[in-house]
């Protein structure tokens, strides 16, 4: 098999969504892509062959990724980050569905309902410590939920899931105190390195990354292919 399933976002789509592996590029027919509903692949910026090879069985530019690493020194506990409990779970759905609605599960390739809902159960999920291991979150002079992180962590490092800010609160530091809370949080498990993905069109999160250290490790792009000719 050249496309893998990819099971949580079939299911959670109800489509059938596979990633193609890349090692089996050459074997990839056009007919066994119109078996799914959608097939996606994730290339090296750098990978021109490929690049090339898949836009011409169809496939479309959708974003492009850039991956960082922070590596864990000395952190600073940050005031007014606490983990987040099942009583902030509703609050963090709404959030997190309104903030995320220009990444790769964009329209026209996802319905704009259930990206929302795509991301609210990322960050459910993180709460309850499935897939990511847990939630920090701040929040505002009213106790409403201003702004969240969730993490995860393998090995010897630590990953961020999702990190955002609500508009109204966008520019007033928050986005930097998540960050140097999520370093701290991998300090406090004995990590020596935080991971972050993040879209290259999001240049304002870039440089909040850069700036606090992070290096730029690799970059790649997403190339969608769908069955039918919506897009």
């Amino acid at each position: 098999m050249t496309i893998d399933l990819l099971a949580w976002e079939s299911a959670f789509f109800s489509q059938r969504v596979g990633k193609v592996d890349l090692t089996q590029l050459d074997r990839l027919s056009v007919e066994e892509c119109a078996e799914w509903d959608m097939v996606q692949a994730k290339v090296s910026s750098t990978d021109y062959q490929s690049l090339d090879t898949l836009t011409g069985k169809g496939f479309a530019l959708v974003e492009g990724e850039a991956e960082l690493v922070i590596p864990i020194t000395e952190t600073t506990r940050q005031p007014g980050i606490r983990i987040a409990r099942p009583v902030h779970i509703d609050a963090l759905r709404h959030l997190a569905g309104s903030l995320f609605t220009g990444s790769r599960f964009r329209v026209p390739w996802f319905d704009h309902s259930l990206t929302q809902q795509f991301y609210a159960q990322w960050i459910e999920n993180a709460v309850q410590g499935t897939f990511d291991d847990q939630c920090l979150l701040t929040l505002d002079e009213q106790g409403c939920v201003s702004g969240f992180v969730s993490l995860r962590h393998s090995a010897h490092i630590a990953r961020i899931g999702l990190l955002g800010v609500a508009t109204t609160h966008q520019g007033a530091g928050l986005g930097q105190q998540l960050l140097l809370a999520a370093t701290d949080w991998a300090r406090s498990k004995g990590l020596s390195a935080l991971h972050i993905t993040t879209q290259l069109s999001n240049v304002s999160a870039m440089r909040l990354y850069l700036r606090h250290g992070a290096r730029l490790t690799s970059t790649s792009y997403w190339l969608y292919r769908k069955s039918d000719d919506s897009v």
